[in-house]
C-alpha cells in the first residue's frame, strides 16, 4: 500500500500579489520543487495570498495549524524574509511557534550563501505550531526554491517527528537509513574545492547524476577553441570541440554572462510602457490634494445634534473647474450647491446628496437655487467627503523597483496622478538580427529560386518575435560565407546594437564561420557552443568586448542559433529571451512555464530532451491540453504555423500517453475552448 503523502499549504506575503495575484511567480515556482523533487510525499492541498500585515498573516497560519479540518504537516511561506519596512513575516511566525528549528534556518542560509553573499540579508525563520512544521522562504522565486530545495529532503521525516510518530520507530535502522529514505548521498558531502569544476548548476542539490556523458574533444586542460578556417577543410575538426550542456546549465551560463542592467533617465509618457523601473516611486503630492466632494449635493457645516431640518439657503456654488473666484466660508445654517469631485467650500464639514433635498425657491429669473428643504438625521461630519491624501498621501512609495509598467496595467497614469514626470528605469537593449550564408536570398526577391538557393525565413521571423516582445530591432541583413565580411558586419553590428542574433553557420561545415568569426577575429569568448536538446543542438552563446561611446570597456551579446528555421525560433525563446529580459531588469526571466495535459500521444526523442511546438487551449473545465503542430523536424516551417508554446518533453523510448501532465512555455496567448 503507498505511504499517504504529508500535506503542504502555501502562504504567499505580498501587498502587491494581493491586489493582483496574477503578479506572483513563487506559487509556480514551488509548486514545481514540490512535485519534482519531493520524491512523491508532498500533496499541495492550498495556496492563500496575504498582504505584508502580521494580522493577516497569523490568522491565516493559525486557520491552517489550529482548526483546519485536514491536518496540514506543513506550511511554507514566501515574502517579507528581508530588511524593508513592510517586512514582518519573522516576527508574525516566530510569536506563533512553540518550538524553534535553528538547524533549518542554517540550512537555508548556508545553500544561499553559496550562491550570493546577499543571503546574509535574509531572515528566515522555521519551528513547529501544534503538529505542523512551519518555514518561511525569501519573496523572490529564485531564492524561495533554492531554500526549500535546501531543506526540502529532510521535512518529511521533521514533518513525521511533528505530527507524533514514535520516534524509536521512526530511526530504526540508524542514520544511513534515514539517509537513504530522503535520498541523500552521505558519500557526497566532501570539499567542493575542484580547481576546474562549474558549480553554477548544482549548489549541492545532489544533481550529480544529471550531467549526462559529457563529450570534449580536446584535453581538459585546453579551452576548446573553433576551427581556424585559413588551415582548410583537410585540417577542420572533426567533431566540436565544445562540450555538450544541458539546457538548464546553457541558462546557467546565459544568467552569468548576460551584461548587466543599464539604468536611464525616462520621461512619464506612453514611451514608458514595457520598461522596468530602477528605483522606488514615490508620490510628489497628495491625491487628492483638496477636501473634495464624491456627490452631487450641497456643502453644509453639520450641527452637534447631526440634525438639518429646514428650508436652508444656497449661499456660493462649486464646481470641479478649477480657477474659480475665492467662495466665502460657509457657517452653519448656510448651504453650498456642489459637484462630484469639486473642493469643498472653507468651513464645510459634510456633503448632502442631492437625491435628499428638495427645491424650495429660486432667484427671480428662475435659473438659481434660492432655498433648498433638508430633513436629515444622524448626519455625521465627513460623509460623502474624499479628505487630503486619502487616496495616496505625497511620499507614499506608490511603485517598487522592478516592476513593469505595462500598457494596460495604471501604473503610468498612477505616476501621473501623483506628480512623477520622470523615473529610472532599466534600459531595453536593442536586438540585431542577421542571417548568413552564401545560398540565403531575400525572402521577397521575385523569381524561382537557383539550385541550391534557400529564401530567408529566419531573419523576418526572428525580427517579428523580438518586437512581439517588445524589443527595438535592427535589421542587418545577409552577410556571405567570407570570414572578411563576416567580420566586418558583425563589426558594424555591435556599434549599433546591444545584442546581435545571427542564424546559420554554427555547423561543422567548412563555411560555417561564425564560431571561428567570434573567437579568433572579434576576440570574443564562447560560452557555450552545443546544447543537449531537439531541436538546437549547435546553439552558440558569445560575449564579444568593445568600446562604449565613453571609451569604457564592456561586452555585448552574440547568440548564433542554427540556421534551421524551427530550431531558430525555438531557441530564440528558450535561450535569447531570457538574456534580454535579464538585460532589461525584467524578473522571472524567460517564457512563462505552466503545466498541461496532452491532448494526444507523444512520441519522444530516445537521446535528448525536445522541446515540442504545440497548441495550448483552456478547455471547458479549465485545464490547459496540448495538440502537436505536426511533424518536428527542425527544418519543417509548418510546425510553427499555429504553436503557442514548446512542450518540455524528456528523452525516452515510450511514448508519453494521452493525459501525461507535462510542463510548457507560452510563447503566445492561450485559446479558451467552451
Amino acid at each position: 500500500m503507498a505511504e499517504a503523502r504529508l500535506k503542504v499549504a502555501v502562504l504567499i506575503i505580498s501587498t502587491t500579489a494581493a491586489k493582483d495575484p496574477s503578479t506572483d511567480a513563487s506559487q509556480l515556482a514551488l509548486s514545481d520543487v514540490l512535485d519534482k523533487e519531493g520524491g512523491g510525499k508532498w500533496e499541495l492541498v492550498d495556496t492563500k495570498i496575504v498582504s505584508d500585515v502580521v494580522t493577516q498573516i497569523q490568522r491565516q497560519i493559525m486557520l491552517w495549524a489550529d482548526v483546519a479540518a485536514e491536518n496540514i504537516n506543513l506550511i511554507v511561506t514566501t515574502g517579507g524574509t528581508g530588511f524593508a519596512i513592510a517586512d514582518n513575516t519573522p516576527e508574525a511566525v516566530s510569536a506563533l511557534l512553540h518550538k524553534q528549528a535553528p538547524g533549518l534556518v542554517h540550512g537555508m542560509l548556508a545553500a544561499s550563501l553559496q550562491v550570493t553573499p546577499f543571503a546574509m540579508m535574509s531572515r528566515p525563520v522555521a519551528g513547529i505550531r501544534n503538529k505542523t512544521v512551519i518555514v518561511t522562504l525569501p519573496g523572490s522565486p529564485k531564492g524561495a526554491k533554492e531554500n526549500l530545495e535546501a531543506i526540502l529532503k529532510m521535512l518529511p521525516h521533521a514533518c513525521q517527528q511533528a505530527a507524533g510518530m514514535d520516534s524509536r520507530t521512526l530511526h530504526a535502522g540508524g542514520v544511513k537509513k534515514l539517509e537513504a529514505d530522503a535520498g541523500i548521498d552521505s558519500s557526497s558531502k566532501q570539499s567542493h574545492s575542484h580547481a576546474h569544476h562549474d558549480h553554477g548548476h548544482s549548489h549541492g542539490h545532489g544533481h550529480g547524476h544529471d550531467h549526462g556523458d559529457l563529450v570534449r574533444h580536446t584535453s581538459p586542460n585546453i579551452d576548446p577553441i573553433s576551427n581556424d578556417p585559413s588551415l582548410g577543410p583537410s585540417r577542420r575538426s572533426r567533431e566540436s570541440p565544445y562540450p555538450m550542456l544541458s539546457v538548464d546549465e546553457a541558462l546557467q551560463k546565459i544568467k552569468e554572462f548576460t551584461p548587466p542592467s543599464e539604468v536611464i533617465a525616462s520621461k512619464v509618457d506612453t514611451s514608458l510602457a514595457g520598461r522596468v523601473l530602477a528605483e522606488d516611486v514615490s508620490a510628489r503630492e497628495n491625491v487628492p490634494g483638496f477636501r473634495a466632494s464624491i456627490v452631487d449635493g450641497y456643502a453644509v457645516v453639520v450641527p452637534k445634534d447631526g440634525k438639518l431640518d429646514g428650508v436652508f439657503p444656497v449661499v456660493s456654488v462649486s464646481h470641479a473647474a478649477p480657477g474659480e473666484s475665492e467662495v466665502k466660508e460657509l457657517k452653519e445654517g448656510e448651504i453650498a450647491r456642489i459637484t462630484t469631485g469639486a473642493p469643498l467650500p472653507p468651513g464645510a464639514t459634510s456633503v448632502i446628496m442631492v437625491e435628499d433635498t428638495v427645491l424650495k425657491t429660486t432667484t427671480d429669473d428662475g435659473k438659481e437655487e434660492k432655498g433648498v428643504e433638508i430633513h436629515v438625521e444622524g448626519v455625521r461630519e465627513g460623509e460623502n467627503i474624499r479628505e487630503i491624501g486619502s487616496d495616496i498621501k505625497a511620499d507614499d512609495v506608490v511603485l517598487s523597483k522592478g516592476e513593469l509598467i505595462s500598457a494596460v496595467g495604471g501604473e503610468i497614469g498612477l505616476m501621473a496622478a501623483v506628480g512623477v514626470a520622470e523615473v529610472k528605469t532599466y534600459r531595453k537593449p536593442v536586438v540585431g538580427v542577421l542571417s548568413t550564408g552564401d545560398e540565403i536570398v531575400q525572402h521577397d526577391r521575385p523569381g524561382d529560386l537557383r539550385l541550391g538557393e534557400v529564401r530567408d525565413t529566419n531573419r523576418i521571423t526572428l525580427m517579428c518575435a523580438a518586437r512581439e516582445q517588445g524589443f527595438d530591432v535592427v535589421d542587418l541583413g545577409i552577410a556571405a560565407d567570407t570570414s572578411g565580411t563576416l567580420e566586418e558586419t558583425l563589426r558594424d553590428a555591435l556599434r549599433r546594437v546591444d545584442l546581435v542574433i545571427t542564424s546559420g553557420g554554427v555547423s561543422m561545415g567548412e563555411l560555417d564561420l561564425l564560431k571561428p568569426t567570434i573567437e579568433r577575429s572579434l576576440g570574443g569568448t564562447i560560452h557555450f557552443g552545443r546544447v543537449a536538446m531537439k531541436p538546437g543542438k549547435p546553439t552558440t552563446f558569445a560575449t564579444i568586448p568593445v568600446k562604449n561611446n565613453a571609451g569604457e570597456r564592456i561586452s555585448k551579446v552574440i547568440f548564433s542559433l542554427p540556421g534551421n528555421p524551427a530550431s531558430a525560433l525555438v531557441t530564440f525563446h528558450l535561450f535569447v529571451l531570457p538574456s534580454l529580459h535579464q538585460m532589461s531588469g525584467i524578473s522571472p526571466a524567460g517564457l512563462s512555464k505552466v503545466p498541461v495535459f496532452l491532448a494526444h500521444d507523444f512520441t519522444l526523442d530516445k537521446a535528448r530532451p525536445e522541446y515540442h511546438r504545440a497548441l495550448v487551449v483552456a478547455d471547458g473545465s479549465g485545464r490547459l491540453l496540448a495538440t502537436s503542430t505536426g511533424g518536428q523536424r527542425s527544418s519543417k516551417v509548418g510546425s510553427l504555423r499555429g504553436a503557442n508554446s514548446l512542450l518540455c518533453l524528456p528523452s525516452g523510448k515510450e511514448p508519453l500517453k494521452k493525459g501525461t501532465k507535462v510542463d510548457a512555455l507560452l510563447m503566445g496567448h492561450v485559446r479558451v475552448d467552451v
